[in-house]
């Protein structure tokens, strides 16, 4: 899980076009502090919440039933998204605006 977890953050660092020095002056992290998290580290909690706020991040828990459909989504490119003709302009225009939609509420079967 930690791994997955770090494997994302390195992502999302490449995706942004930064390199691990660009972190201290995002989050106070040294490049080596930075690296030793990234590649091994262990990261307390609230330092997962600093590095996701400079990876323009959020961390979340994100219930199991709906984790495949979260992946779906992250995924997906925005364009492809934006074609989908089974959708309509209204709908299209909400879920951009909110993607999250829909994805955390709670099924109530009883």
């Amino acid at each position: 899980m930690i791994a997955s977890i770090l494997y994302q953050m390195k992502k999302r660092r490449l995706g942004l076009g930064l390199k691990q020095k660009d972190m201290y002056m995002r989050i106070g992290l040294s490049r080596q502090q930075y690296q030793q998290l990234e590649s091994k580290g262990n990261p307390r909690l609230n330092t997962l919440e600093l590095i996701a706020q400079g990876l323009n991040s959020e961390l979340m828990l994100i219930p199991k039933e709906k984790a495949q459909a979260v992946k779906e989504l992250l995924e997906k490119p925005e364009k492809q998204a934006s074609e989908k003709g089974s959708v309509s302009g209204e709908q299209s225009k909400s879920l951009d605006e909110d993607p999250w939609q829909d994805l955390l509420e709670v099924d109530h079967e009883e």
